[in-house]
């Protein structure tokens, strides 16, 4: 079987939560496989010398409208948070520790995730609201708020986020197929077609 597709993203990217609900489905009717990677896009954005696009100045304005005219088109729920940008380290630690564990529930989880933030517009930056949400899915409050102090887990999140910049990778979300780089959710037909054609 072919390589997964590597998915980037980061849990405060509205693009990255629209681009979450397209891209497993792409990549099954071509008979791969995703692999979820979560970052914490706030170290590439210090190799570029950028801001998050909603504290930008005309890029925020933009994002504002733009998300919510690219979740009607996609029929998804959408809701802007209160904290904009969230701070994700709770969510992503424990995306990574759960993927240790179970692959296919650490995605759920990221799904969820995704959900209760920009679905229903939850603030998800604090640890215990991640176990809130984890818990919908039988995962177990301790020992989620545990593992997202583990150093171990912390090491992971890091090495995951330098690994990215490495491969290339600035912003959210952000595809590697066959290592072949797309940025941006706007960009998921260009993948479609890529792994329909073999490339171009």
């Amino acid at each position: 079987m072919a390589a997964p597709i590597d998915f980037y993203f980061e849990f405060a990217s509205p693009y990255g939560y629209l681009a979450s609900l397209r891209i497993d489905s792409i990549a099954a009717a071509h008979g791969r496989e995703v692999t979820w990677r979560p970052i914490m896009l706030g170290a590439a954005l210090k190799r570029t010398g950028s801001q998050p696009n909603v504290n930008a100045p005309l890029k925020g304005e933009y994002l504002r409208r733009d998300v919510p005219r690219f979740a009607r088109l996609l029929d998804a729920p959408l809701v802007f948070p209160p904290v904009l940008p969230m701070n994700s380290l709770a969510a992503s630690r424990a995306y990574w520790w759960l993927f240790e564990q179970d692959e296919d529930l650490a995605k759920g989880l990221a799904q969820a995730i995704y959900h209760a933030h920009w679905g229903e517009g939850r603030d998800l930056s604090e640890p215990e609201a991640v176990a809130e949400v984890a818990a919908t899915l039988g995962i177990g409050r301790e020992e989620l708020l545990a593992a997202v102090q583990d150093p171990r887990i912390k090491a992971r999140l890091k090495e995951e986020t330098d690994r990215s910049i490495e491969r290339g990778v600035f912003g959210s979300p952000f595809f590697l197929v066959d290592d072949e780089p797309f940025w941006g959710a706007d960009r998921l037909d260009q993948v479609e077609r890529w792994l329909a054609t073999g490339g171009w």
